[in-house]
């Protein structure tokens, strides 16, 4: 008897963010989808570590800590800068010849090519960052009140900005695992910006928008995992159908 089908999400926090925020969907999706945050240096779990300011370093630096632990199906996720970061992570796991995910899941980010980080290249100040959270309107006021956690939040956010605007778009083969998209419909991205990844993939492409704005993770959390369940359980059945294995059940 076959054992369940499984599927690794692994999954990237968007700029001054910790991936812990993930285990929250552990609860909120099937056991046969694993979700596995991908915890950045500086933050959570990783706290005594050093902040990275530099996007090739960081994604480096991440698919080499992967790099042993590829031997079973897995996808990524990212949101914001996490979207960017999944895709550059991608490559590089490519490039050291080591098995590509079944799907790549890119939420609120512009496609890589015409990108403009330009706003993002120099060390903005407390006030600047201050003025960016309330701008993008995913954290409460109570927090931006708070000087204890903004101490802690915004060297974050800082060296998650300097990260984005280190940047540096690439022309390569497209990656042969899908590229699926996710967009707010009130988000200051374009859908025309949110299509650009569909020249990033040599297979599958779509996009799917959601109510509300660049944070609509949150707000709009539950129709967001039935779609990623919904990706997910296709790109699993086809991966064990290319085994040549019984396609197993998995279980809901």
């Amino acid at each position: 008897m076959n054992a369940p089908a499984t599927l690794r999400l692994l999954c990237l926090p968007y700029s001054g963010a910790s991936a812990m925020f993930y285990h929250r969907w552990r609860k909120r999706l099937p056991q046969w989808l694993q979700v596995q945050p991908l915890e950045l240096p500086g933050r959570g779990l990783r706290m005594d570590e050093a902040l990275q300011c530099n996007l090739s370093a960081l994604v480096n630096q991440l698919a080499d800590e992967l790099a042993g632990d590829l031997d079973s199906p897995y996808a990524l996720f990212g949101h914001s800068l996490g979207g960017l970061l999944a895709f550059e992570l991608a490559h590089a796991l490519k490039a050291r010849g080591l098995p590509e995910p079944l799907c790549v899941l890119i939420s609120a980010t512009a496609g890589p090519a015409r990108r403009d980080v330009s706003d993002y290249r120099e060390a903005k100040s407390d006030a600047e960052l201050i003025a960016k959270l309330r701008s993008l309107q995913g954290t409460p006021e109570e927090a931006l009140a708070n000087q204890e956690l903004l101490d802690l939040m915004l060297p974050i956010l800082r060296a998650d900005f300097l990260v984005a605007g280190s940047y540096q778009y690439q022309h390569r083969a497209p990656l042969q695992a899908p590229i699926h998209v996710f967009g707010g419909k009130d988000d200051s991205i374009a859908v025309d910006e949110l299509l650009d990844w569909q020249g990033e993939t040599a297979s599958g492409f779509s996009l799917d928008m959601f109510a509300g704005g660049h944070f609509f993770l949150h707000t709009q959390e539950a129709p967001l995992l039935r779609c990623l369940r919904r990706y997910a359980e296709l790109y699993l059945l086809r991966h064990c159908a290319r085994q040549n294995r019984s396609i197993p059940r998995v279980a809901s």
